[in-house]
């Protein structure tokens, strides 16, 4: 059961960071737009189940969670403070002492494991110098895909909804891009 360490406020006034004690996934985002995206997912589909939630991402020790316009942090919290205690965190090893396996994610783990050149680049260029600042926001970023010079991603989290993250961040993560390892790259939010 996982125990909150923290509660962070995120450049999007609609998201909070929680920082938890315990893990609830090893190395695997999990990211939900909506309720019906959570139902096979016991612990997201609780926190939509508080109510005024948006959207829930977590992965490791983080976990962030987008409110609607109307709500309060200050009434929302204590409600989801429940889900959140009551979850099962996970273990980070199997019976025989050794790391438990990540479970996949989508495209995203697809393209982290791709064998092109130019997608392990660029995951190396955003592991270093990019998913750790959108981590502290409560974010992150996937790479969905590189097609015709065309490199997909997708926000999560904080994110996700942040008007920030659509504009200036992709700016400046085309550029870097571009600057580092091929200057025919563009960059697109999906």
């Amino acid at each position: 059961m996982p125990k909150i360490a923290d509660i962070q406020e995120t450049p999007n006034p609609n998201a909070v960071k929680f920082i938890l004690k315990e893990p609830l996934s090893h190395g695997t985002s999990h990211s939900f737009k909506q309720a019906q995206d959570a139902a096979n997912d016991p612990f997201a589909r609780s926190l939509f189940d508080v109510g005024e939630v948006v959207s829930v991402f977590y992965m490791d020790k983080m976990l962030t969670i987008e409110k609607t316009d109307e709500a309060e942090w200050d009434e929302l919290l204590p409600s989801l403070a429940v889900p959140i205690r009551a979850a099962e965190s996970v273990k980070p090893t199997n019976g025989n002492g050794e790391r438990a396996a990540a479970a996949a994610v989508g495209g995203a783990i697809a393209a982290a494991a791709s064998d092109d050149p130019k997608i392990v680049q660029i995951n190396n260029l955003l592991d270093e110098r990019i998913r750790p600042y959108l981590a502290g926001d409560g974010g992150w970023l996937e790479v969905l895909g590189l097609e015709d010079n065309t490199l997909s991603i997708r926000y999560e989290g904080a994110c996700g909804s942040c008007p920030s993250s659509l504009t200036g961040t992709l700016m400046a993560i085309e550029n870097m891009i571009r600057e580092e390892i091929d200057p025919d790259i563009a960059v697109v939010a999906i």
